[in-house]
């Protein structure tokens, strides 16, 4: 950085500095030779001497609190110029958009429909997929993205997971070329919305080990019947990805579902106490007749299924991040606007030290999901990789709701201060994309060489 870069930089920072001070100072000391000065100093102290006129540019007698920001080890000065770029645009989004209705919805179990083209605008479907991606290491941005849209609410978060990764997924890993040419691009766009099933009414944990839905050949045409349960997005879907067992070689198979196919039905399930927001349905098919040309020509058996899978759990790793950071940083502000005795709660020795562990999780959880889609992104990505950040994440983040909903007292559990809701959110997180036994079990195989399972 030039001098003239540096002094520039100073100039604008003490636009904020009290001017009469200012001019009083010049009558006590040489303005020019401290411009001089600063223009010989190296950036570190540059740093400090901005960060210093920073908190010593208010009022006289007014007490300056540092920003309310969840990135504690500012992982964020990791990300390019155009990394960062893109991290801001979807928080400016999700700030403008979606938080101003975000309680309505959710306590109104119903989806906002007009936000999909808005969320259209952003550009952000399928951006790990070669030939849709445009940005370097893009696993991670996947991530970061996934945490801001989580930070703010975790039922969209949900919502773009289930498009853009199991859905979108599913076709990219499983489909054939003719197949992606259909689907991807209007998917991308958000002209068509996807939704993912696998999950059924007595086959949640144990779906490698068999599913109830069956297939059967007929023709040229695939007859599915069985059910499907919690299947995000489903009621207004235009495909749902089905995963049945054919009945002939009893190995699992993937099935392009289209809106509006016969013996197909899908019912809204209610009463739910997390992710309002998100529809799901319990989905039944009754002799429903799938063309070949819709089967999902590369998948051959529930391991290439578990490909998905393991490519999606890390954002859910990094949902869970958003849940915990949406929550740590609306506690954090309401401590140091509610007053207890005369003054801010933050200020009080055990307020501070649940925002200390809230933070220490956070930052935690932060680190490892970073590191984990750095893996992604160099191909090095395993399942007890996916599967670890996946238990740890959502368990801490289980503790910082907690801890969130704690330093509230009573108004925690109002929808009006966010918290509450990342509360109830946080249960779902710790439950999809494989329990925290499941999971457990995974990386318990992996690091002591035995299975487990049953």
């Amino acid at each position: 950085m030039s001098i003239f870069s540096k002094i520039k930089q100073t100039i604008n920072l003490m636009k904020d500095v009290d001017l009469d001070a200012l001019g009083k100072l010049s009558q006590k000391v040489d303005l020019s030779e401290i411009m001089k000065t600063v223009g010989e100093l190296d950036d570190r102290q540059l740093a400090g001497l901005m960060k210093m006129l920073k908190h010593k540019g208010g009022k006289k007698g007014q007490h300056k609190l540092p920003p309310i920001d969840g990135d504690f080890y500012d992982l964020s000065l990791k990300l390019s110029p155009e990394q960062r770029e893109l991290q801001i645009k979807v928080r400016n989004f999700m700030e403008e958009e979606i938080r101003p209705i975000a309680n309505k919805y959710w306590n109104k179990a119903e989806f906002p429909f007009e936000i999909i083209p808005k969320m259209a605008e952003l550009d952000i479907c399928g951006i790990s997929y070669e030939g849709i991606g445009k940005y370097e290491q893009p696993f991670l941005m996947e991530g970061i993205i996934a945490m801001e849209l989580a930070r703010v609410d975790v039922s969209i978060s949900t919502f773009f997971g289930v498009h853009s990764g199991l859905a979108m997924g599913s076709i990219y890993l499983c489909g054939s070329e003719e197949q992606k040419q259909e689907w991807l691009p209007k998917m991308q766009r958000m002209e068509l919305i996807g939704a993912f099933g696998l999950t059924e009414p007595e086959v949640g944990s144990g779906v490698a080990g068999g599913l109830g839905t069956t297939c059967r050949l007929e023709g040229d045409e695939w007859v599915l019947n069985g059910q499907k349960k919690w299947i995000g997005n489903a009621t207004f879907a235009d495909v749902v990805i089905i995963w049945a067992r054919d009945e002939a070689s009893d190995q699992v198979k993937g099935f392009l579902v289209r809106k509006g196919n016969p013996g197909f039905k899908a019912e809204k399930m209610e009463d739910k106490m997390a992710l309002r927001t998100v529809q799901n349905a319990l989905i039944t098919m009754t002799d429903c007749r799938v063309p070949e040309s819709d089967r999902l020509q590369k998948c051959d058996s529930f391991k290439d299924t578990a490909k998905v899978l393991k490519m999606t759990r890390a954002a859910v790793a990094w949902q869970a991040v958003g849940c915990a950071r949406g929550a740590y940083e609306s506690a954090l502000k309401y401590t140091k606007k509610r007053e207890q005795f005369g003054k801010p709660i933050a200020s009080f020795q055990l307020i501070q030290n649940h925002l200390v562990e809230m933070v220490a999780n956070l930052t935690a959880m932060q680190t490892m999901c970073f590191r984990l889609s750095e893996l992604q992104d160099e191909k090095l990505l395993t399942d007890e990789h996916a599967s670890l950040a996946k238990v740890f994440c959502s368990m801490r983040t289980r503790d910082v709701v907690s801890r969130a909903r704690e330093v509230m007292g009573g108004n925690g559990i109002l929808l009006e201060h966010d918290v509450a809701r990342f509360v109830a959110d946080a249960e779902a997180i710790y439950s999809y994309e494989g329990t925290k036994e499941i999971n457990s079990l995974i990386v318990g195989r992996a690091i002591t060489g035995y299975s487990a399972f049953v």
